[in-house]
């Protein structure tokens, strides 16, 4: 068994708690089904977010909407660079896993996909 890291983007439409906790939910499941990883696989999971969005924070939506009650989890502001991408939720999510580094499936949707175009899913 190995500890692996996942990575993922998404950018959410507007800054309200509806569009956070919809990107949160669908990034947060399309890491897992794209990795076959089981809450019980988790180890924690750290979200970030863009300085343009805060209305609310993720972790509390993986909480209610997924059961993720017992995975620590964290939320920060990513640094604030010019030219970045804007209104955008990273996260990475560390696991216990078989896979190798190599099968691991990174997730980039909607227009987080500019940010790693190799990994695009």
């Amino acid at each position: 068994m190995f500890t692996r890291g996942i990575r993922g983007a998404i950018t959410v439409e507007e800054n309200n708690v509806n569009s956070l906790k919809s990107a949160t939910v669908e990034l947060l499941q399309k890491m897992m089904s794209s990795n076959n990883i089981n809450t019980d696989d988790i180890c924690c999971v750290n979200f970030s977010l863009t300085r343009d969005i805060d209305c609310a924070f993720p972790a509390k939506f993986a909480r209610e909407e997924l059961h993720f009650d017992l995975v620590p989890m964290e939320c920060y502001q990513e640094l604030e660079i010019e030219g970045a991408l804007k209104m955008c939720l990273r996260i990475m999510m560390i696991v216990n896993t078989e896979k190798s580094l190599s099968q691991i499936a990174h997730i980039y949707l909607k227009g987080a996909r500019i940010l790693r175009k190799d990994l695009s899913s």
